[in-house]
């Protein structure tokens, strides 16, 4: 396999209602604007939600982002409303291992877009992506088992549930927890591959 900096892939790629991209700069303030909003409902699930981070501090984090997207060694992706060009979310590829074509999604939406199919519609989006232009054999979602909202998205993209790991990793409180794998594998799972 060639070095992943050599690949060159879309940027950007649109669905039904979202147009989803790599960050830029100038991307903090919007982020930092939907953390804000969603502070509560985040801080259950993401050790990097327990404090409302600065504006700063999150020009920074696009920036390293930014910098990790075009070294492809993260592929963090900006969930934006076409109509509206509001951020609804973040998602991406994550822990990607690039030999055998293996890639984590990983989503979070703000409150005000919650519950109206927008992470399920990023998710297929993203798989597809993953499928045709970055030549992925293992898409996987990993979430703690008691986040039913986002295990829910992973059963309605069609994702398989293949193991429940007991006490794999701390939750944001240190205390043991259950992690749930969901998982697309080519041949089996991905239409048309």
């Amino acid at each position: 396999m060639k070095n992943p900096i050599l690949l060159s892939f879309p940027e950007s790629f649109e669905t039904d209602r979202l147009l989803i991209r790599a960050p830029l700069w100038g991307d903090g303030e919007a982020v930092n604007e939907a953390v804000k909003e969603s502070i509560e409902e985040l801080r259950h699930w993401m050790p990097w939600a327990q404090q409302i981070p600065s504006l700063e501090e999150s020009e920074l984090n696009i920036r390293q982002a930014r910098l990790k997207f075009l070294d492809r060694t993260d592929l963090r992706l900006m969930l934006m409303n076409k109509v509206t060009g509001e951020l609804v979310g973040c998602s991406g590829l994550h822990r990607i291992d690039w030999e055998a074509g293996r890639f984590e999604i990983v989503y979070w939406v703000r409150t005000s877009c919650a519950g109206q199919g927008y992470i399920t519609e990023a998710v297929n989006g993203i798989t597809e992506f993953a499928i045709w232009h970055l030549n992925a054999n293992r898409i996987e979602i990993r979430c703690d088992s008691l986040n039913s909202r986002s295990s829910k998205v992973a059963e309605r993209a069609g994702f398989t549930l293949e193991a429940v790991l007991r006490s794999e990793a701390r939750d944001v409180k240190g205390a043991l927890r259950d992690t749930m794998i969901y998982a697309k594998v080519r041949g089996e799972e991905f239409p048309n591959s």
